[in-house]
């Protein structure tokens, strides 16, 4: 972050940091700061007449609220999309993690991978909330039980720190949660979030709090009012449950802010009415707020929209510093909210302050009493003179005598007000700015209909030379002069962008000009990928490329247009990341933000492999590399192995050689170790192209729908010398749930896997397989499966044997041969260190090829497991016994039963994700369920 010596310094850097700190554009009615878009087109509901109503909304108030919670999807989307575009508050939310210990539904991503995708997904959603987002630097390392386990892997200090830093960027008035810091909350991350909200309420205004961000240049804030959702939950004579641990508690809940715990329910203090309907935007905000739930697919698959109607939520007021009532209309009861109440942050008598606010205010009041959604332009003298006036002001309190502090938020709500009036002349005049790469062999005979964006190249690379074309239209009868249209870069090194005759005068009514642009990337451009990443998914939380990480989501996007105009007098900025385009069948023309990539990427398809220590002085590894090019044309080059001393590789190296743009190839290599041993190795792939090395490897995560974003992987590819016994000669058939690696990794075991599609499960010879394995939450991503639960228990039944990973609710059908339960909410077992004991030694799946012991559940990662069975008939048995600490004891996570002359098994350990990081237990545990279907006669 930019330095600070002085309180007098802050000023310098106040319209910096205040830039910084806001992801949203300022050309829509959520904005709060003046930068680039990434999105080709806002939302319906921000454009036209509905947005600059919002944004008049927005004008009046200086309301401003933060919710904070634990992961994506944690978030009131309807209580967000009250405040911001129902009542015009300033809305922001920190979520601490990114979820990348959830699961996945739509893809293979997981765990950092799956950090984008949940990110993604949840901008998506901010932007149907309205709000600006921030993110902590911790990870979601699974579910935690505790308050006190979170807080012990994240450590309470790394939390707060961060959470102090964003309430002090965006310095809203009220702080919200959906959780309240105990039991109620469930997981152990809702409860820090809970936690979180009450004690930086106290926290962020003191300056000996993390005094080092005050010496980078922020100062302290503080709220004035904190509230958290009331819980909902059932009392009982046992007390409440605790649906983390599956134990009841006392009702007692601790007030964070008052430092006391109390036995009395959270009361409910005010009620956000989030089913009311607001004509300017079509809906109700509970129906718009889960639209936005609904972008979150990866958890929830997509989700429904509610009916119309009343849909009130409490909320609890934990703390207050301005005089209000036990019952309140709304969150900022007591606080003047007005523009003119911005003049409180500059204590004592400021007439020339006072005066300025107060003819802004009256100049809002006159445009909202003038606003006529059929003539949206009629407002744009008003909203000039506004913006004049804010101007103004700012100039006159940075030349005052205010204290430094005053100033300092003075200036922070000025500059919101002057990024709220730019929006809302850019959404008055209907002025549009579009940048798209221009295509490399345009189209000239294309049909006069096709007024479109070509198709363009979507991965730009170091050292490439390309176009750009910026598109802009006025849609109004109100003529603006162009004042500058330009392209920036938001990187670092020497990007050479020229003009090409740009538009200058006036942009007449209905008018469209284009303004060309030649751009050349210099070789040192850096890829567009996130500024957090970690070692390993074992570390809690992610080391940032600088503190400056945590002012946005993402990094922004490479390449921005800019466009300033003057109209009525005063000068206006809007912006846009440029685009891409790709017209694809069924989705249409599809844009997304460039971005930057190596020339060629060279990564193995998976993360880590094993090869087996059988005493064979000849064993080899196959290592499967991915060569990807974004070369806009021919790419011969080779690519080879950087091997541990004394290994060798067959071939040494291999030839590629890509046509176009994004051609991909996998090469195998064939890797012989020296002096193997139980130990982890490192193998490099890198590719060699025009006399360059490249060692960086990525893929695009995401699914289709979702903005693409690329995922660097953070290491060379880990091969474990692993103590692994495997039956020869078997055929196993593998049916893919909601996502994982479990085929990449039972290869590398040297199993030849087949994905069996819905044809092989309906109709297919499944007797061809000696055993089928079905994927995580199969049930749930495979209707196909419960059509045909019949055939695939007849294949048991003849002598086949079928593994089924652990599955949710959608299995919960006495799916199995004999009856067989997981209940509604199925017992999880999350330390991945506690003791597993085998209550079955001698049974196959533990004891061949492969002797299985307590060593083989040592070096897990994340979890022991998820959904382990509740209750079974007698036919089946349970094998294994774990648990958590104060947990009852769990022997469903391993449950084995014969059924005719084959076996079906059921696990719950979570052995998709110890594979991919090289677990050599687990290894050595699937190879003995593979195993099973030619185990020793006369076994159990």
């Amino acid at each position: 972050m930019i330095s600070r010596k002085t309180p007098s310094q802050a000023l310098a850097i106040v319209a910096a940091i205040f830039v910084a700190a806001a992801p949203l554009s300022a050309q829509t009615p959520i904005a709060s700061s003046i930068a680039a878009t990434p999105d080709y087109q806002p939302l319906r509901v921000d454009r036209g007449a509905a947005a600059l109503q919002q944004s008049l909304r927005k004008l009046a108030t200086r309301a401003s609220v933060m919710m904070i919670v634990a992961h994506p999807d944690d978030e009131d989307g309807g209580m967000l999309t009250y405040e911001s575009r129902g009542q015009g508050a300033r809305v922001a939310l920190l979520t601490l993690n990114r979820g990348e210990g959830g699961q996945n539904i739509m893809s293979n991503d997981m765990e950092d991978q799956l950090a984008l995708v949940r990110t993604q997904e949840l901008l998506a959603a901010g932007r149907r909330y309205g709000v600006d987002q921030y993110f902590t630097r911790v990870a979601d390392f699974g579910f935690s039980k505790t308050l006190e386990e979170a807080l012990s892997v994240w450590g309470h200090e790394r939390v707060l720190y961060d959470v102090v830093r964003a309430v002090r960027l965006n310095r809203p008035l009220v702080l919200t949660a959906v959780f309240v810091g105990g039991i109620t909350d469930g997981h152990g991350q809702h409860q820090v979030s809970g936690e979180m909200a009450q004690e930086v309420f106290k926290a962020a205004g003191d300056p000996k709090v993390f005094p080092d961000q005050i010496k980078a240049g922020l100062l302290p804030w503080t709220p004035l009012k904190v509230y958290a959702r009331v819980p909902s939950f059932s009392i009982s004579p046992k007390g409440m449950y605790d649906y983390a641990t599956g134990k009841w508690a006392p009702v007692r809940f601790y007030d964070y802010v008052a430092g006391k715990w109390t036995d009395a329910v959270p009361t409910t203090n005010v009620t956000i009415h989030e089913g009311a309907y607001d004509p300017a935007i079509g809906a109700s905000y509970i129906q718009l707020g889960r639209e936005g739930l609904g972008q979150q697919k990866s958890q929830n698959g997509g989700t429904g929209i509610p009916l119309p109607g009343a849909f009130d939520v409490p909320y609890h007021r934990y703390g207050s510093r301005v005089p209000t009532s036990d019952a309140e209309h709304s969150y900022f009861d007591g606080i003047d909210t007005s523009i003119a109440g911005i003049a409180s942050l500059a204590p004592g008598q400021h007439p020339f302050l006072t005066a300025g606010l107060q003819q802004i205010a009256a100049t809002v009041t006159q445009a909202t009493h003038s606003f006529s959604p059929s003539q949206p332009a009629k407002l744009v003298p008003l909203l000039a003179a506004g913006l004049k006036q804010t101007q103004l002001l700012m100039q006159k309190v940075t030349a005052s005598d205010l204290s430094a502090d005053a100033k300092y938020n003075v200036l922070h709500e000025l500059s919101v007000k002057e990024a709220q009036f730019n929006s809302a002349i850019v959404e008055a005049l209907g002025v549009t700015l579009t940048a798209v790469v221009s295509p490399a062999n345009p189209d000239h005979g294309r049909s006069p209909f096709a007024v479109d964006a070509q198709d363009s190249f979507t991965t730009a690379v170091p050292g490439q030379s390309f176009g750009v074309t910026a598109f802009l239209a006025n849609a109004s009868d109100v003529p603006v002069q162009i004042k500058n249209i330009s392209l920036r870069s938001t990187g670092t090194g020497d990007w050479h962008i020229t003009a090409s005759s740009p538009p200058q005068g006036a942009l007449q009514a209905n008018q469209r000009l284009s303004a060309d642009f030649k751009v050349s990337a210099p070789l040192d451009a850096e890829v567009t990928k996130a500024c957090f990443h970690r070692k390993d998914v074992e570390q809690p939380y992610y080391d940032l490329d600088s503190v400056d990480c945590l002012n946005h989501p993402l990094p922004p996007y490479p390449l921005e247009a800019w466009l300033e105009f003057t109209v009525d007098g005063v000068s206006v900025r809007s912006a846009q990341a440029v685009q891409t385009v790709q017209h694809e069948v069924g989705r249409g023309g599809v844009y997304q933000p460039l971005l930057i990539a190596p020339v060629v990427s060279a990564a193995a398809t998976a993360t880590s492999g094993i090869i087996p220590l059988d005493g064979d002085k000849d064993q080899t590894a196959s290592v499967n590399v991915r060569v990807r090019s974004n070369v806009k044309g021919s790419t011969p080059g080779d690519v080879r192995l950087d091997l541990p001393a004394g290994w060798k590789s067959s071939p040494q190296s291999v030839p590629f050689a890509a046509h176009k743009e994004g051609d991909e190839q996998t090469l195998t290599f064939t890797v012989t170790p020296q002096n193997l041993a139980a130990a982890s190795y490192s193998i490099t792939p890198i590719a060699e192209y025009q006399g360059h090395q490249y060692a960086q490897g990525y893929e695009t995560v995401g699914y289709p729908g979702l903005r693409p974003y690329n995922y660097y992987q953070p290491g060379p590819y880990k091969l474990v010398g692993v103590d692994v016994k495997l039956a020869p000669g078997l055929k196993v058939g593998y049916v893919m749930g909601t996502g994982d690696e479990v085929p990449q990794a039972l290869e590398s075991m040297g199993v030849a896997v087949h994905l069996l599609q819905a044809a092989d499960i309906n109709d297919g010879n499944l007797a061809a397989y000696d055993v089928i394995v079905l994927g995580i939450r199969a049930y749930a991503a495979r209707p196909e499966l419960a059509a045909s639960n019949g055939r695939l228990l007849d294949y048991v039944k003849q002598g086949g044997v079928l593994i089924v990973q652990y599955n949710t609710r959608e299995y919960d059908h006495n799916y199995g041969p004999y009856p067989i339960s997981l209940t509604g909410d199925p017992e999880k077992v999350v330390d991945e260190n506690g003791p597993v004991q085998l209550l079955e030694p001698k049974n196959p799946l533990l004891s061949w090829p492969n002797k299985i012991t307590s060593a083989d559940f040592q070096g897990w990662v994340e979890e022991r497991g998820h959904s382990f069975m509740h209750s079974w008939d007698s036919h089946y048995q349970a094998l294994t016994e774990t648990k958590d600490p104060g947990q009852d004891s769990q022997k469903g996570g391993l449950l084995y039963a014969r059924y005719g002359k084959g076996a079906y098994v059921y696990i719950a350990y979570a052995l998709y994700r110890q594979l991919p990081e090289g677990v050599p237990g687990a290894y050595r545990i699937f190879a003995n369920l593979l195993s099973l279907p030619k185990a020793p006669a006369g076994a159990p």
